[in-house]
C-alpha cells in the first residue's frame, strides 16, 4: 500500500467525484492487486480450516505467474514452502500483501506493509465487534497510519456509523472521524470498480484501494442443512446450545443464534461460550446432564481511534482517552497471545 508520487488530481472523465478520492494513489498500483508478480500472506498457517491455510493452498494450487511467501513468526515453512518471520525478512519487494490475522494486529501490519514497500494490500479479517465498529475502527488506523498521504473515506451501509453502540458512543465516534478528516458516507455499495466504489444512490467515488469490513453473516449452505435457521439464516440454538430442531448439533459464536437470549454478534460472546460448548460436547457423548449457559447483559466495548486514544463503553456508560487505549492494548495483546497458532 505504499504510494509511489502525489500527483494532482485532474478533472474526472469517468464522472467520478475526486473529491471523495478514498486513497490517493496513482493508478498503477492496481496492477499490483491485479496481476502480482509477487504476493505474502501474513499470517499463512497450516492450521485445518484457518483462513491462512485456506488462501495459501488456493494460491499454489492455481498457479498465476508470480511467487508467494508465506509469513509467520514461528514457524520456518509452511505447506512446504519456506516462511518469513515478518514482511520486512522476505527477499522481494511485494506486488501484494494479503493480510489474514486477528483485527487488532492488522495496523500495526500496514505500518510494516508500508516501510517494507509493498505496493497493494487485502485484509481479510475477524475479531471486530460489528460491521459499522470494523468500518471505524479500519478508517481511523489507516488514517493513522498513512496520514496525508491517502484520504480514508467511511462508506457506513447506510445510516449513521455504529448504529447499535449508544448515542453517546456514537457522537464520539463522529468527532474522531471528523477530526482526521474522514468522510462519511451514509450509504451502501453497490458496485466495487478498478477505479471506483459505486453507491446505491448512483455516487460514483474515486477509489484505488477499497478495504472491506463485514459483520457476521450466515454461511449460504446452512440454508441447505435442514438445521433450523432464525430469520437471518443463523442456527436457531437454546440454553444449552443444541440446535432447536436437532439436538445432535452444537452451534456457538457468529454462526448461531440463541433464540431464548438474543444477544450481539461479537468475539466477546463468541470466546465466552467456547468453555460450555466443550463441555456439553463432552456430556452429550457421555449420555449426562447439559448444562444451560447464560450469557451475560452486557459487554465491554473498546473501540480504537487509530493514533493511541480509544473510546470505551458499558451499557449506557463511555468515556474515551489515551488510558483507554492502553488498556484495550493490553486486552488484545493478551488475547493474541493466548490464541496465536
Amino acid at each position: 500500500m505504499k504510494p509511489t508520487s502525489i500527483k494532482p488530481i485532474d478533472k474526472p472523465t469517468d464522472g467520478a467525484d475526486r473529491t471523495l478520492d478514498v486513497l490517493h494513489f496513482e493508478r498503477d498500483a492496481l496492477r499490483a492487486i491485479f496481476a502480482p508478480k509477487s504476493v505474502a500472506v501474513i499470517g499463512a498457517t497450516e492450521k485445518t480450516g484457518a483462513v491462512g491455510r485456506t488462501v495459501l493452498w488456493n494460491l499454489i494450487s492455481n498457479p498465476f505467474g508470480g511467487t508467494v511467501y508465506p509469513v509467520n513468526k514461528r514457524h520456518k515453512q509452511v505447506l512446504g514452502i519456506r516462511a518469513y518471520a515478518d514482511i520486512a525478512r522476505v527477499p522481494e519487494t511485494i506486488d501484494l500483501a494479503i493480510i489474514v490475522t486477528p483485527a487488532p494486529t492488522v495496523p500495526g501490519i500496514v505500518k510494516e506493509c508500508v516501510a517494507a514497500g509493498v505496493k497493494s494490500a487485502i485484509i481479510i479479517s475477524a475479531g471486530f465487534k460489528e460491521a459499522g465498529a470494523a468500518g471505524v475502527e479500519l478508517a481511523l488506523s489507516m488514517h493513522h497510519r498513512l496520514g496525508d498521504r491517502a484520504h480514508v473515506s467511511l462508506v457506513t451501509g447506510g445510516g449513521a456509523p455504529l448504529p447499535s453502540h449508544p448515542a453517546a458512543v456514537q457522537r464520539r465516534a463522529l468527532r474522531a472521524l471528523k477530526r482526521r478528516n474522514v468522510t462519511v458516507l451514509e450509504d451502501s455499495c453497490a458496485e466495487i470498480t478498478a477505479s471506483q466504489v459505486v453507491l446505491s444512490r448512483g455516487t460514483r467515488v474515486a477509489c484505488d484501494a477499497a478495504v472491506i469490513a463485514l459483520g457476521a453473516f450466515a454461511p449460504p449452505w446452512l440454508r441447505n442443512t435442514g438445521l433450523a435457521l432464525d430469520e437471518r439464516g443463523f442456527v436457531a440454538t437454546g440454553p444449552t446450545l443444541q440446535s432447536s430442531s436437532h439436538p445432535e448439533v452444537f452451534a456457538a459464536g457468529d454462526v448461531s443464534t440463541r433464540t431464548d437470549e438474543p444477544h450481539p454478534k461479537s468475539g466477546v460472546y463468541a470466546v465466552r461460550a467456547g468453555a460450555p460448548l466443550a463441555l456439553n460436547l463432552r456430556r452429550f457423548l457421555a449420555g449426562g446432564p447439559l448444562e444451560p449457559w447464560q450469557p451475560q447483559r452486557r459487554a465491554l466495548n473498546l473501540l480504537a481511534c487509530g493514533e493511541r486514544y480509544a473510546i470505551a463503553s458499558w451499557g449506557g456508560w463511555s468515556a474515551q482517552g489515551a488510558w483507554v487505549w492502553r488498556w484495550k492494548d493490553r486486552i488484545d495483546r493478551d488475547f493474541i497471545r493466548l490464541h496465536s497458532p
